[in-house]
């Protein structure tokens, strides 16, 4: 009887978190559908023509025609961010560990990618085009230096928010300092972590597509540069479309990650909402 009483408590929960994450996600359909409609009567009340401001079913209407064009340069982008995003996270969340570790290479390094933060990134792709050319290079590049800064700060902040009377709990019982890292630190920290790489994710999209303003022969960013050119205002906004799907997209992917690795969080933060 109580295991049946604790079963039906758990299930009523659950049951109401999704009746309310239902009602969310119909408030957010709602309202885009509303902005979509008065868009839609909006331009076409104005009279507004589609080289200045298309229509959504202009736009809706493109898709669908050059879905194939779309899809290409789509995969063009995703290669330039998820390699750009991975080479931030590769770099950036040990830059964190050893800032939080060594003093000195905090000052250091803290004082180097400050001043490379204030870099516009517009600035240094010609350079970077100079050194590797127009292949795939020089788009990572930019999408790894506007990504890896939110890594390490996030990293950073969630390693240093430890409670020192709990590191100094395991060391005075005997815990190496990586055992302390491993045990300690780094679970304490991944919330953190996770979300400077949501915050990542995002920028490296918009880093792939700065890079294909630049430089590039493929690419959603290269497609809305030929647009442009040839005043297909509705092909302009397909990309963009399609750029903030990707986002959305990628983003979500790292929420199923911070959801898979670290669930107990994610329970934490239903309970308290």
């Amino acid at each position: 009887m109580a295991a049946q009483a604790t079963a039906t408590v758990e299930r009523e929960p659950r049951s109401a978190r999704l009746r309310l994450w239902l009602s969310e996600q119909g408030l957010v359909v709602v309202l885009i559908i509303a902005v979509l409609l008065l868009w839609q009567f909006g331009t076409l009340w104005l009279k507004v023509p589609d080289f200045v401001l298309p229509t959504p079913l202009a736009i809706l209407k493109k898709l669908l025609l050059e879905w194939h064009l779309l899809l290409a340069n789509t995969w063009a982008t995703t290669e330039e961010v998820l390699l750009g995003f991975g080479l931030s996270v590769v770099v950036g969340i040990p830059l964190a560990i050893g800032m939080v570790y060594s003093r000195v290479f905090d000052k250091v390094a803290g004082t180097f990618m400050v001043s490379l933060q204030t870099i516009p990134k517009v600035a240094l792709a010609p350079i970077f085009v100079l050194w590797f050319g127009y292949a795939l290079i020089p788009k990572v590049l930019v999408a790894f230096l506007i990504a890896f800064f939110p890594i390490v700060v996030s990293s950073t902040v969630g390693l240093r928010a430890v409670e020192r009377d709990m590191i100094y709990l395991v060391q005075s019982m005997g815990a190496t300092t990586l055992q302390t890292f491993v045990k300690i630190r780094l679970p304490r920290a991944l919330p953190s972590i996770f979300g400077g790489l949501k915050v990542a994710i995002g920028q490296a999209v918009i880093g792939a597509v700065v890079g294909e303003f630049i430089a590039a022969q493929k690419g959603l960013g290269y497609l809305q540069l030929i647009a442009n050119v040839h005043l297909d205002t509705p092909l302009l906004f397909a990309a963009v479309a399609v750029l903030s799907v990707l986002g959305v997209l990628l983003y979500n992917l790292v929420g199923l990650a911070e959801h898979l690795i670290i669930p107990w969080h994610h329970q934490i933060t239903q309970r308290t909402e």
